[in-house]
């Protein structure tokens, strides 16, 4: 979907035409961040649909569409990882005095091919934005995608200062954060932040595949949280896990180690220290877990969190958040889990701990049913 801002945005530093290749979700996001700043953009995509469905939608124009593309200054590889090096590689021979950066989730066997090919360097620069969405393809995209999320650049090592500007100015155009990294630092990094949740997530949802459906309706919200990247797309993922497999592999071998423990562990739950053992393993999870950083970046925050009754009804959950507004308490964090078989869900609210007693008896006062 388009973006419809009250304010007039910002002059963007990205210089155009840009030439955006590959028009999924996170190419035609791109597409439709840069139109809203008003940066005249191409689209390319080896499926005709795909690319008449982002020109629809407002990503920009399509090559096929409406005529040969000028000459490009920036051009975006949105590609699937299989193919990235060998279209960026085309991109810097075909447009000669363009930047040509690429989006792939892995950095290292892309500027690998890339050399190997005998591309430009100096025009090339690798990039990783870290967003995305359980839905693909273009119809999915939206322009605010990328607002405060991570995008990495990785210099190819022969990248000229005017490419690094050009892929720092394209992020932060769009609203992201910058990082700079080299490419085996991002991908050993995303095999461990990103790549092996999946793989977790995957093999958790996997067990499910022969649980019978009424055992399956008492799961609760944890069983859908640690499974909800599992619906991701076979495809991509291929791909992706077997470019990045050595550093996805490293990481794997350290949750067997931790799993062979607590196989031992448990198989002698009365033993001496075994329930210490499998305390600190918890334990160890809520270390970890405790160093995510909050919604806002930089070290995590501790909140305070309520559940609130809301009807299954339209427009239920608005009037709650409206009057949590109203009350003037900040919203933190929201999670909303159902209660299977019954016309109701449960809203849990995190916020300031010195704000909970507040809302707490304010919502009370306005007829919310909380679950203190």
């Amino acid at each position: 979907m388009t973006q419809t801002p009250s304010a007039r945005p910002a002059p963007a530093a990205t210089t155009g035409p840009v030439l955006v290749v590959g028009a999924g979700l996170l190419g035609a996001s791109i597409g439709l961040g840069l139109r809203h700043l008003g940066v005249d953009v191409w689209l390319q995509d080896a499926s005709p649909t795909a690319e008449a469905v982002a020109q629809d939608i407002g990503a920009g124009r399509s090559c096929r569409a409406a005529g040969p593309a000028p000459e490009p200054a920036l051009v975006v590889v949105a590609t699937p990882p299989d193919v990235t090096a060998r279209t960026v590689t085309e991109a810097l021979e075909r447009h000669p005095g363009a930047v040509v950066l690429d989006i792939a989730s892995v950095k290292e066997a892309v500027l690998e091919g890339v050399r190997e090919l005998g591309g430009d360097l100096t025009r090339y620069v690798g990039t990783h934005p870290m967003a995305g969405r359980e839905r693909s393809g273009p119809v999915a995209a939206r322009g605010e995608l990328f607002t405060s999320m991570p995008w990495v650049v990785c210099d190819s090592g022969r990248s000229s200062p005017a490419a690094l500007a050009a892929a720092k100015n394209l992020a932060v155009d769009l609203g992201a954060t910058v990082t700079f990294m080299d490419a085996r630092e991002h991908d050993a990094t995303v095999a461990l932040i990103s790549h092996l949740p999946q793989v977790m997530s995957s093999l958790l949802a996997s067990r499910l595949q022969d649980t019978p459906l009424h055992h399956l309706s008492l799961a609760g919200q944890g069983l859908r949280d640690t499974t909800r990247i599992a619906a991701s797309d076979p495809h991509l993922w291929v791909q992706i896990l077997s470019a990045n497999a050595e550093p996805v592999v490293a990481s794997l071998h350290g949750v067997r180690q931790d799993l062979d423990r607590l196989i031992a562990t448990l198989e002698g739950p009365e033993a001496p220290g075994a329930r210490l053992d499998i305390a600190q393993l918890i334990a160890e999870g809520n270390a970890g877990q405790a160093r995510i950083p909050g919604k806002h970046g930089g070290a995590p925050r501790s909140f305070a969190s309520l559940t609130v009754l809301v009807g299954d009804v339209p427009g239920q959950l608005a009037r709650l958040l409206t009057e949590i507004g109203e009350i003037g308490v900040n919203l933190e964090d929201l999670r909303l889990e159902h209660s299977p078989g019954q016309p109701v869900g449960l809203a849990e609210v995190s916020v300031l701990p010195n704000r909970r007693k507040e809302l707490v008896e304010a919502l009370q006062e306005r007829g919310w049913k909380v679950v203190q």
